[in-house]
């Protein structure tokens, strides 16, 4: 995960992850496809779920113990995204406000 300028992700127990909408856009479908060697398609309908109004098109999830659910290519053990990389840009980017959902928790 990635160490933003005001918050350490590796201190988080990927509190990010969990969140019910995670957003795949149009351009974070051809990313991810290229990375598993799959057509965008195949991609959207392996990986991601609809979403509402707001987020059409969101990242589906894996049970979590700590959270309950959290998104399918979060690795439970280490608590580190197993696809940074090639994830969605909401991921790569945030917090992105410059706020973050578990340091505002805490």
């Amino acid at each position: 995960m990635s160490k933003h300028r005001q918050y350490n992700c590796s201190n988080c127990p990927a509190y990010c992850c969990t969140y019910d909408y995670i957003a795949v856009t149009d351009k974070d479908l051809p990313r991810l496809a290229k990375h598993f060697g799959l057509s965008e398609t195949e991609t959207e309908r392996r990986f991601t779920k609809q979403g509402d109004e707001d987020v059409p098109r969101v990242m589906r999830h894996q049970k979590d113990e700590l959270f309950g659910t959290a998104c399918q290519f979060l690795d439970l053990e280490t608590r580190q995204c197993t696809i940074y990389e090639a994830g969605p840009a909401i991921c790569r980017n945030y917090p992105g406000t410059g706020r973050c959902g578990f340091y505002d928790f805490l």
